[in-house]
C-alpha cells in the first residue's frame, strides 16, 4: 500500500510541476506579446512625430532582453 501511495504522490508532484511550467510559459508568451505591442506603439509614435527614438530604443531593448531570457516563440503564435 505504501508503494502505491508513493507512486501516486510522485505522479501528483510531476503533474504540479508540469502545470506550473505551462503557466510560466503562458505568462512569458503574454509578456512577450505585450512588449511587442509597446515596441509597435513606440515606433508608430516616433514615425508620427509624437514619440522619441529613445522610447523606441528602450522598448526594443526590453523586447530583446525578454527574448534572450524566454526565447522568441511568442513571435510565431
Amino acid at each position: 500500500m505504501a508503494g502505491f501511495l508513493d507512486r501516486a504522490k510522485e505522479q501528483a508532484q510531476r503533474g504540479l510541476t508540469q502545470g506550473k511550467q505551462k503557466i510560466d510559459d503562458a505568462q512569458a508568451q503574454r509578456a512577450g506579446g505585450d512588449l511587442l505591442k509597446k515596441l509597435g506603439a513606440a515606433y508608430l509614435a516616433e514615425r508620427r512625430g509624437t514619440g522619441s527614438p529613445q522610447v523606441t530604443q528602450q522598448a526594443l531593448q526590453a523586447l530583446e532582453n525578454h527574448i534572450a531570457t524566454h526565447g522568441d516563440s511568442f513571435l510565431r503564435s
